[in-house]
């Protein structure tokens, strides 16, 4: 069970991270588009809304590769504790794991 809530949030921030991915290209193609004709201040201000999209695009990105992370080290630690509570069955599913691949890799 907590193995599929780690699994749904990452795939959450998996998808909000692609969200975040297309929309700052959208952004950025919208101000390309718009930079075309400006000088002066009017440049300015479109290289500031640059710079300021770029910065929001890198924190977002941080936020979720942090989330990310922080269920890596959940899902380990999860592992880490069944693997100590319960060594024998951790230690059967190795060998079960084990004797299917070597079954499957002489079949060929």
């Amino acid at each position: 069970m907590k193995n599929l809530t780690n699994t749904s949030t990452i795939d959450k921030a998996q998808a909000g991270l692609t969200d975040e991915f297309h929309n700052f290209i959208k952004d950025i193609e919208d101000l390309v588009t718009q930079t075309t004709s400006l000088t002066g201040k009017d440049l300015e201000r479109a290289k500031d809304q640059l710079a300021d999209r770029i910065a929001s695009a890198k924190a977002s990105v941080e936020d979720v590769g942090s989330d990310i992370l922080q269920q890596a080290r959940n899902s380990v630690t999860a592992t880490n504790e069944y693997v100590h509570e319960q060594p024998w069955n951790a230690i059967g599913a190795g060998a079960f794991v084990g004797v299917l691949l070597g079954f499957l890799l002489a079949r060929r």
